[in-house]
């Protein structure tokens, strides 16, 4: 099992950001922060997490990590993000980096509208300046 804590510190690197998980690893990116991080983050994720195929909802670009194992998916909302370990992707030929980028995305995807029908925060990293 993916600690997603341990993994969204260390692929955010900017100290000063607050970001809630959820349950299957969807990371919401609070750029402008509420006054209620978990409500804040559910709203959004309600929002803009499910998966509606054909649409903008559906859309999703992989990120290769450079200096961490995996990769981020991110959708439509650019402060939605998912990790997507290398355990979880299943290639036959692992230089078919299309089919794997496609794996990859759809793993990513579904883990985003999984949360987002769910909305259980397992985690709140709040950096606001209080």
């Amino acid at each position: 099992m993916t600690d997603y804590v341990n993994v969204w510190h260390t692929i955010i690197s900017d100290p000063y950001k607050s970001w809630v998980l959820f349950e299957n690893g969807t990371c919401v990116i609070l750029m402008e922060p509420e006054d209620d991080l978990s409500k804040h983050a559910q709203k959004l994720l309600s929002e803009y997490g499910t998966v509606f195929a054909g649409s903008s909802f559906g859309d999703m670009n992989v990120i290769d990590l450079q200096n961490f194992p995996g990769w981020v998916v991110v959708g439509h909302h650019r402060d939605i993000l998912n990790y997507v370990s290398p355990d979880e992707v299943e290639t036959e030929n692992a230089q078919a980096a299309t089919k794997m980028n496609l794996a990859t995305g759809l793993i990513g995807r579904q883990h985003r509208h999984d949360d987002a029908a769910n909305l259980k925060v397992v985690y709140i990293n709040d950096k606001r300046q209080v």
